[in-house]
């Protein structure tokens, strides 16, 4: 069964930093961009970053552009994103998942609905 896997969340205060990862079982991640996006209670899930499959290029929301970093290793099978100078607005479920429209593409994509195999999330809660 293929399966993401979100780990690293918790409770932290503003400014502080933390790092998910993003790993996968029954599937290799290795050929597929990958993507964050977050959830907060009320909110629609939104578009976070995204990272391309070799890891040459990411794309971020205006929102955490600057303070998060995407990135990959192909070979731990695993996405990561670090997140730094945390605002409580971050707060939010963070999911990660796979662009569905299929391996190595060259485009990124912000929209929910072209990724696939989603995770069960992890919560990130930031004080203020």
């Amino acid at each position: 069964q293929r399966q993401l896997v979100e780990s690293g969340g918790g409770l932290v205060k503003a400014g502080d930093s933390l790092r998910l990862s993003c790993s996968a079982s029954g599937r290799t991640l290795g050929s597929y961009a990958v993507g964050w996006f977050r959830q907060a209670p009320g909110n629609e899930r939104e578009f976070v970053a995204a990272i391309k499959w070799n890891g040459i290029s990411a794309h971020y929301a205006d929102s955490v552009s600057g303070r998060f970093t995407i990135s990959r290793d192909n070979a731990k099978n695993t996405v990561y994103l670090q997140m730094n100078s945390l605002k409580p607005e971050d707060t939010a479920v963070y999911y990660c998942a796979t662009d569905g429209r299929g391996p190595r593409r060259t485009i990124l994509s912000e929209s929910k609905s072209e990724y696939d195999d989603w995770g069960q999330g992890t919560q990130v809660t930031v004080s203020s």
